[in-house]
């Protein structure tokens, strides 16, 4: 090849030519070559030729300084992009494309090691063509990957399967075989003393690195491991504010509940500061906790409840009541219903069912204590206030009952002031329980007394009521309904009444006992009457002998039938009767036909009932009958006196009304 500008002499200066214009080797070994054509002395080409040797030299180290020089601006560069903030698996991938791309090799891959495993896991990978994924395992007691960790400091081969110094491993030289792999360098990411991983670059030719290459290489991979470690502190501090957020969300959210819980609490609180009852309080709550909310007395009796509450099963409430208060703490019920306890200390006031709309919240727990507290102070200051008010209602009524009594004007008052009035009906009911406990029978009868806005008392062992009605029986039924499955035992009852006005409290008191009396007599334990029910017997109890109530509730229809239509069926029922229920008899006696007897008969069965002719009822009809006749009897005796001593009509005795005498 000629050069373009060839040098009029074989001298230095024609070297110096060629190295100022920076002419590649192949001019430099021309000229030597011109200068042994044209026949220059041996001592000059000889001088020549060293030149030419310098020149190579100089012009070779140019070329490295430019290198080296282009490298350190890659380096820069990267640095410069190794500052960008990034992801780590973003980073990585960045840090294995610019160190492959920086020493002009065929691939790049970086592993980190597993903490406590025997191998490392490549995280990123620039330039592979299959085997070497991300992900692959690569064991650490093999491969250059050893040599790295142990000695902290480069380590490279020109051909990696054909180097017998390294500890090669099936695996690993498998992926290189499969990767066409044959240069390989391994550089140690490390930040301090800290081993982070291993920075890998490969060519598929044999490659001799240069010490420029390995140092280059070597201040890529702490550029890398300070990135890294930056990233890593990035991506923690990313993941700490997270947290911090998380955690300020989480405590907002706390607070917001507190303050739901403060309100929720002083809303109850003043509730039952104004006085509010029970279903009122329990309706508020209800709608504080979007939730149905039952309050169970400690018997399981409802006493309030709102909202809506799925059906439940008696038993399984009634087990976790039990558990709930053992523990003292709210139990779940499979179907989402929560159980707490009300509890006055140790003592079991009741219990309270929540079902939530949705699941519980965290403070859920605390606002269903509160509320269950709550309604333990509620029915506590409603005890209380129950038994002082009890105590005197029961005073009351005893004053009610004594002989003598006191002025009636004086009682009425001090009942209008409990809410009672002495002049509506009342009527009193005597109970004796046959077994059971007598103390829950006395808190049962104050409960009763309070609820029905009556009175009561315990004399004798037996429950004394004083509740408003007109009918005796009815109310003798309902106490024993309630109170002898409370006892489990059979409960005896009398009632008699009505009464109206303190004045008559004591005398229908005296009957009730009495009828009372008269069911143990009668063999009627653990029965109930009233002394209207007990007939004939009832008015031989009776302290006002009410005969004409009697007569009139037993053979009434007969009598207004007869007064008006001017009928005979009061002297058949008598004629029925003395025959000996014999109506052809009676017939006889009566001067009529048996057919007359019959229908009459029939039309007395339309009046008093098909059962009249019972044993029990044709005594009391009976006896009807005779109490009729002698009050007609003596009604006409005394009619008859009378007009013996008023005399005639127009008759007038002496000394009549003028005279100043005294008649007989």
């Amino acid at each position: 090849m000629a050069l373009d500008h060839e040098p009029e002499a074989f001298d230095v200066f024609a070297v110096l030519e060629l190295l100022s214009r920076e002419a590649p080797p192949s001019h430099y070994e021309e000229l030597v070559e011109r200068a042994r054509r044209s026949g220059a002395d041996p001592t000059t080409v000889e001088r020549l030729s060293e030149a030419t040797r310098l020149a190579l030299g100089i012009h070779s180290a140019h070329g490295r300084r430019q290198q080296r020089e282009a490298g350190l601006s890659a380096l820069v560069d990267t640095a410069r992009d190794l500052t960008l903030p990034y992801d780590l698996d973003t980073l990585l991938k960045l840090i294995a494309r610019r160190t492959r791309l920086l020493l002009a090799l065929d691939m790049s891959y970086i592993s980190f090691h597993e903490p406590g495993a025997d191998y490392s896991y490549v995280r990123a990978a620039d330039g592979h063509a299959t085997a070497l994924t991300v992900g692959f395992r690569v064991p650490i007691k093999s491969g250059l990957g050893v040599d790295v960790s142990t000695n902290a400091a480069p380590i490279w081969t020109p051909d990696y399967l054909a180097d017998e110094r390294i500890r090669h491993s099936s695996e690993i030289d498998r992926v290189v075989r499969a990767e066409g792999l044959r240069a390989v360098m391994a550089v140690p990411l490390r930040q301090g003393v800290r081993a982070l991983g291993v920075l890998y670059a490969a060519d598929r030719n044999p490659r001799h690195f240069t010490p420029d290459e390995i140092a280059l290489m070597s201040s890529l991979a702490d550029l890398a491991a300070v990135a890294i470690e930056k990233t890593r502190l990035l991506d923690q501090t990313h993941a700490e504010v997270i947290e911090l957020e998380l955690d300020g969300s989480r405590a907002k959210a706390t607070l917001a509940a507190a303050r739901r819980l403060n309100d929720t609490a002083s809303r109850l609180t003043d509730l039952v500061l104004e006085g509010s009852d029970l279903r009122t309080v329990v309706a508020t709550a209800s709608e504080a906790l979007e939730c149905g909310l039952v309050v169970r007395g400690p018997s399981g009796q409802v006493l309030a409840d709102s909202g809506p509450m799925p059906a439940l099963d008696h038993d399984e409430v009634l087990k976790a009541a039990l558990d709930a208060h053992a523990g003292r703490a709210p139990v779940l019920l499979d179907g989402g219903t929560w159980v707490a306890p009300v509890l006055a200390g140790s003592e079991d006031v009741g219990s309270l069912l929540l079902h939530p709309s949705g699941p519980l919240a965290d403070n859920g727990e605390r606002m269903l204590r509160l509320v269950a507290q709550t309604t333990a102070v509620l029915l506590l200051l409603q005890r209380s206030t129950a038994v002082a008010e009890s105590q005197v209602r029961d005073l009351l009524f005893d004053d009610l009952l004594a002989v003598p009594q006191r002025p009636a004007q004086q009682l009425g008052e001090r009942a209008r002031r409990l809410g009672i009035d002495l002049d509506q009906p009342h009527v009193v009911v005597v109970a004796r329980p046959e077994g059971g406990s007598q103390g829950r029978a006395v808190v049962w009868a104050s409960s009763y007394a309070l609820r029905t806005g009556g009175l009561k008392s315990v004399l004798s062992g037996r429950i004394v009521l004083f509740v408003p009605g007109t009918d005796a029986g009815a109310a003798a039924r309902a106490v024993s309904a309630e109170l002898s499955p409370l006892l489990g035992n059979p409960v005896t009852v009398g009632s008699a009444g009505p009464a109206v006005g303190a004045p008559a409290v004591g005398r229908v008191y005296q009957e009730a006992v009495r009828c009372l009396d008269a069911l143990t007599s009668l063999n009627g334990s653990g029965s109930t009457s009233s002394v209207q029910e007990l007939g004939f017997l009832g008015v031989l109890l009776s302290d006002n002998h009410d005969v004409e109530g009697f007569v009139d509730s037993v053979i009434g229809p007969v009598l207004s039938y007869d007064a008006q239509r001017f009928t005979d069926l009061t002297r058949t029922l008598e004629a029925y009767f003395a025959s000996g229920s014999s109506p052809t008899y009676a017939a006889e006696s009566l001067h009529v036909h048996p057919n007359t007897v019959s229908r009459r008969l029939e039309r007395i069965t339309e009046l008093l009932g098909a059962d009249w002719q019972k044993p029990g009822r044709a005594l009391e009809v009976q006896l009807a009958l005779r109490l009729q006749r002698t009050r007609q009897t003596l009604s006409e005796q005394r009619a008859s006196g009378r007009q013996r001593r008023d005399g005639p009509p127009g008759h007038r005795e002496p000394g009549g009304e003028n005279s100043g005498g005294v008649g007989d």
